[in-house]
């Protein structure tokens, strides 16, 4: 179950200030399958390239900014200032943790799941550690996804919206036999909010506080280490052990 109000997830994002070969620094750009995302600027400057039905936008980031954008939304953090840190929050928590997302690599790299899974893996390092072959592969990760995002750019500048289909299609194909653990999360999330909130109406129809009864406080606790992401450094919350 969601440890945060309405399914959601929330971590705190250092964009990658690492440049790429158009000279923009910043992460790898995809997509979610079943996720909306929103971020919230906290520091620094920087824009949101996106890929979407209304085709390619740039969005500045500032501090201040709200932005947030639908599942199938190709998108792309730019770190202009050096230090722009973004808090996300994520529709549907749990799915965006176990491989809603899609990376914009290259057709060869999007053939099936084990193919994919190959290339976004960040082996020899894992995301959660400091030691510089991690970071060597996420910059890996981040190039070959750039790479792919470079040709999709192109090809909507050119043609439109239409010419996400394919990614859109291959993204599917990825996420597909996912779906069953993904449903299971649903029921125990999202669902299960929304149920209780139509619990809760019926109660109140009724003039029935007893539920009131029940409220609580519950303290978050931030965990002490940055994992590398596909936009940045992130760093998540979770429940608190005194909670």
């Amino acid at each position: 179950m969601t440890t945060f109000p309405g399914a959601t997830a929330l971590s705190e994002v250092s964009i990658y200030n690492w440049p790429a070969r158009d000279g923009a620094a910043g992460g790898a750009p995809h997509l979610h399958t079943t996720s909306a995302e929103a971020y919230a600027v906290q520091q620094g400057h920087g824009r949101l390239e996106t890929l979407d039905s209304g085709g390619f936008k740039s969005t500045p980031l500032e501090p201040g900014t709200v932005l947030w954008f639908t599942p199938g939304t190709i998108h792309r953090a730019i770190n202009d200032s050096g230090d722009l840190r973004v808090l996300v929050v994520m529709q549907n928590a749990g799915l965006p943790e176990n491989g809603d997302a899609v990376m914009t690599f290259p057709p060869a790299h999007l053939v099936d799941g084990t193919v994919y899974s190959q290339a976004a893996a960040l082996t020899p390092g894992d995301a959660d550690s400091d030691d510089p072959t991690t970071e060597s592969a996420a910059r890996r990760r981040r190039d070959l996804a750039l790479e792919g995002y470079f040709a999709l750019k192109k090809a909507v500048l050119e043609e439109g919206s239409a010419a996400l289909a394919d990614f859109h299609h291959a993204a599917a194909r990825i996420v597909g036999a996912r779906t069953s653990h993904w449903q299971k999360l649903l029921v125990y999330g999202a669902e299960r909010q929304a149920a209780a909130t139509r619990a809760q109406l019926e109660f109140l129809e009724r003039a029935d506080s007893y539920y009131l009864q029940d409220a609580r406080t519950t303290m978050g606790q931030r965990k002490d280490n940055r994992t590398y992401g596909m936009c940045g450094r992130i760093q998540t919350w979770g429940l608190s052990e005194n909670s």
